[in-house]
């Protein structure tokens, strides 16, 4: 099946249209192909990193508890007491 595409509209600085042009032309492409090469690679590593916390939060959801119910037993002065 064949992936449905859409035109946008940018707006470039001339400078940099005309040196993406030049890479396109090097790589066998044209800037429509470019911009949708990094696009692609911008929104999987956006999704890749989604799966990464989705991850990390289920492994802290498992993680053993320490026994602490989210209080202390120390303060900070006593961790931080130094005997002369």
């Amino acid at each position: 099946m064949k992936e449905e595409k859409r035109n946008i509209t940018l707006a470039v600085p001339r400078d940099v249209l005309r040196k993406a042009k030049l890479i396109a032309v090097r790589r066998d492409t044209s800037v429509s192909g470019l911009l949708t090469s990094y696009l692609r690679e911008v929104v999987d590593e956006d999704d890749e990193y989604g799966r990464a916390m989705e991850r990390q939060r289920r492994a802290m959801r498992k993680a053993k508890r320490l026994g602490l119910k989210g209080r202390p037993t120390w303060t900070r002065d006593e961790l931080h007491e130094r005997e002369t």
